[in-house]
């Protein structure tokens, strides 16, 4: 199992930056790409971010330029630099990892509220 605990969601005007973090534990064998993943009312849940542990990232085009993934594997955390924030950036930001065995095994965070005001 893996325990994925995040924190970082807050209420940020338009324009605003915050940092989302993700702190993972348990058994991290074969954990190799974690990722952001929002979901906002009525929607479904989209990518935002995923990195692998060495370091490869991937962006939805929509924030792209504007947010950073970034990863500590000795810590086996990642983390989320938001900037220049806009109002449809607000959802509930989830995390995820991958454990890529056969099957392969997703595992998600309870989520962090960001909340962009205009």
């Amino acid at each position: 199992q893996v325990q994925l605990v995040e924190s970082g969601g807050d209420l940020v005007q338009a324009g605003g930056s915050l940092r989302l973090s993700c702190a993972a534990s348990g058994s991290m064998f074969r954990i190799d790409t974690m990722g952001w993943y929002r979901q906002a009312p009525g929607k479904q849940r989209d990518l935002v971010a995923t990195i692998t542990s060495g370091g490869s990232t991937d962006y939805a085009d929509s924030v792209k330029g504007r947010f950073t993934i970034s990863r500590d594997n000795a810590k086996n955390t990642i983390y989320l630099q938001m900037n220049s924030l806009k109002p449809e950036d607000t959802a509930v930001y989830y995390c995820n990892a991958l454990r890529s065995t056969w099957p392969p095994r997703n595992y998600w965070g309870q989520g962090t509220q960001v909340t962009v005001s205009s």
